[in-house]
């Protein structure tokens, strides 16, 4: 009976078994011999009260504890006993904060916001920025380009055909090189007709990029021009998913050009949107010395650093004139000529990564101030507790223990926060992202991944620790004397913990508050710019005239476009209409040297602008003043009479 009496103590859990076993054990073996030396009858009683009280106290003890083990207890459990002391100190925290409902709501609602905007702007932060580009070896590919410090070029600019074919010769530190360009132009596929963006580069880009196609095959030489690889999202918008695409031919850029491949849908290279790639070979014949304005990506062997690349181009491009001749400007030019070789990664980001990486660290001011608000919400619980807490100091619970039971309650706080948090970053993103500006690279992939949760539940135990471990600390240290003092207060101590929290809430939101004026006096600024003409009330479009219905010269384009406006204006509510070549501010422009009769005798005569192309009633329609002189009539687009209209600035110029 007596090694029944003892097995049936294992229905105690371990940590109580730990610290009274031994005891219990002990103790019941005593009585049970007194109990026995008072007869059978007396000794059987015994054996059955004893065995219903354990089993009894043991489940009520497994299920609702009331003891709490030492810390000398626990530093002896190992890492079962660890475990379960976690959890039993998660569930009485659980038990403490039902009575609190209030308290959860405030705490882990101020976490929850503050922690789900740090997750869905680091959701995009990862997507946009911290994720790899979609490439092998991404980080061995570059982006070439040019420079000519002292010339009247932009301070930087594309290439030319020869920088192409000689690095991709000459060159021992790449790979392989690749042009290209991207422009917009005409997808005409059976009734569907619109303006479309294309990409033009030459064959050797998919093998630059390493890139293969999802469905059919990348261009190769023998097919000597009229193929196109088309995007996923054409494939999908445009043809249907339907496989029988490869092989048919539809007119692209003004030609009848074959598919060959379907590109998947992470391979958007140079920019998003892009519908098609039609390869554009370059042939040593065909160059041009000094038709700038290529773009150039490259693949680098490995570890090459970008100062040995670079004099290696250097090298190579001085002796360009040599080799393919040109003009005196572009050889002047060329003296002055230093290479510009970035990552690929930087290019394809452009500017974005700055107003990133200030935008999360604004929102994490944001959790720092809510992790503060919280950490005196707890401070203030902590002092209503000094009785409670002192009561358990006199009754054998150590500093070690308490702390413990205080970061159970801030880990649960923080873990119904990090929840929502995830849910309001859910639904929030779409929306962020929405409402972000147009040119942000890679932000349709972004979305919610494995790696953002696991930075929210990180944020979340770190907002835990941050909230918990200094109430923890000093609810610790409760003396006795609060079971005299009842909880009338806090001492002077800590008010200073609490008044040192308010101070540091406050310039946190001072540096939120002044970098939130400076953004809005900058775009206060921007928006009161002049660019010089109005966009009130003015609509744009695309149009794509085809060029079977007698297209064929500038005089035939100008009479349909020219009948096209008149159509237009005739419309009710219509006061004027223009046509223009580039949109202002959201396409590039063209660059060519403007030489007057001053200036065409001298060898560099000439200054470089950019320059578009205009018809109609542009001026008007966009609110430009012609400050001398008149605007384009009929007879300029028609009859080919060459005039210009220039601006204040150009004609400071010549």
């Amino acid at each position: 009976m007596k090694a029944l009496l003892s097995l049936l103590i294992r229905c105690f859990p371990f940590e109580f078994r730990s610290e009274f076993g031994p005891e219990m054990e002990k103790q019941l073996n005593t009585d049970f011999d007194r109990a026995r030396d008072r007869g059978l009858v007396r000794a059987s009683t015994f054996f059955v009260v004893n065995t219903l009280d354990l089993v009894r106290s043991g489940v009520s003890e497994r299920w609702n504890p009331t003891w709490v083990a030492t810390q000398a207890s626990i530093e002896t459990m190992g890492g079962e006993g660890m475990m379960r002391a976690l959890i039993r100190d998660l569930y009485y925290a659980y038990r403490t904060l039902r009575r609190a409902p209030g308290f959860v709501v405030m705490t882990a609602g101020t976490l929850a916001l503050a922690i789900g905007a740090v997750g869905g702007i680091f959701t995009v932060v990862d997507g946009v920025l911290l994720d790899p580009l979609p490439f092998p070896n991404a980080d061995r590919l570059v982006y070439i380009a040019a420079s000519a410090p002292g010339s009247d070029f932009p301070d930087e600019f594309g290439v030319s055909a020869e920088f192409f074919q000689d690095y991709g010769t000459d060159s021992k530190l790449l790979e392989d090189v690749a042009a290209y360009s991207a422009f917009t132009a005409t997808l005409r596929v059976d009734d569907r007709t619109e303006r479309v963006r294309f990409s033009t580069p030459t064959p050797s880009l998919f093998s630059t990029l390493q890139v293969t196609p999802i469905l059919g095959r990348l261009p190769v030489a023998e097919d000597e021009g009229g193929t196109a690889v088309i995007s996923h999202a054409a494939w999908v918008e445009w043809f249907g998913s339907d496989p029988e695409v490869i092989g048919r031919s539809y007119e692209m850029i003004g030609e009848q050009r074959t598919v060959v491949g379907v590109m998947g849908p992470e391979f958007t290279f140079p920019m998003e949107g892009v519908m098609a790639w039609v390869p554009s070979p370059i042939l040593p014949e065909d160059i041009e010395p000094g038709r700038f304005g290529a773009n150039l990506v490259a693949r680098v062997a490995p570890h090459v650093e970008r100062a040995a690349l670079v004099s290696e181009l250097t090298v190579i491009a001085s002796r360009l004139p040599e080799r393919y001749g040109g003009s005196a400007n572009y050889a002047r030019m060329m003296e002055q000529h230093r290479p510009i070789v970035r990552s690929l990664e930087e290019e394809l980001l452009g500017d974005v990564a700055g107003p990133l990486w200030v935008l999360l660290g604004a929102v994490a001011i944001v959790l720092l101030i809510a992790c503060a608000n919280v950490m005196n919400l707890f401070l203030v619980r902590a002092e209503r507790r000094q009785r409670e807490l002192a009561v358990r100091r006199a009754i054998g619970a150590g500093r070690g223990q308490l702390i413990r039971s205080q970061m159970a309650e801030a880990i649960l706080i923080a873990g119904i926060a990090g929840v929502a948090a995830a849910g309001i970053a859910w639904i929030g993103l779409p929306a962020f992202i929405a409402a972000a500006p147009a040119g942000i690279p890679r932000l349709s992939e972004v979305s919610l991944s494995g790696a953002s949760l696991g930075f929210t539940l990180l944020v979340s135990f770190a907002a835990a620790f941050a909230c918990g471990l200094v109430p923890a600390f000093r609810s610790a240290a409760s003396s006795l004397s609060a079971l005299a003092d009842g909880a009338r207060g806090s001492t002077r101590g800590k008010h200073r913990g609490r008044d040192a929290l308010v101070v540091g809430q406050t310039a946190l939101a001072l540096v939120l508050l002044v970098g939130a004026g400076l953004l809005v006096r900058s775009f206060q600024e921007l928006s009161n710019v002049d660019p010089g003409y109005d966009t009130k009330d003015i609509f744009t479009f695309q149009i794509a005239p085809d060029q079977e219905e007698g297209l064929t010269d500038g005089p035939s384009f100008a009479r349909f476009h020219m009948d096209f406006m008149a159509r237009i204006a005739a419309l009710p509510g219509v006061e004027s209409v223009g046509i223009v070549r580039n949109v202002p501010l959201n396409e590039g422009v063209g660059t060519t040297r403007f030489v007057t009769e001053e200036t065409v005798s001298e060898p560099e005569g000439g200054v470089l602008l950019g320059l578009t192309f205009s018809g109609g009633d542009y001026f008007a329609t966009m609110g430009i003043e012609v400050l001398q002189g008149r605007p384009f009539e009929e007879a300029d687009h028609v009859t080919n009479l060459g005039n210009v209209v220039i601006s204040r600035a150009a004609a400071n110029l010549l």
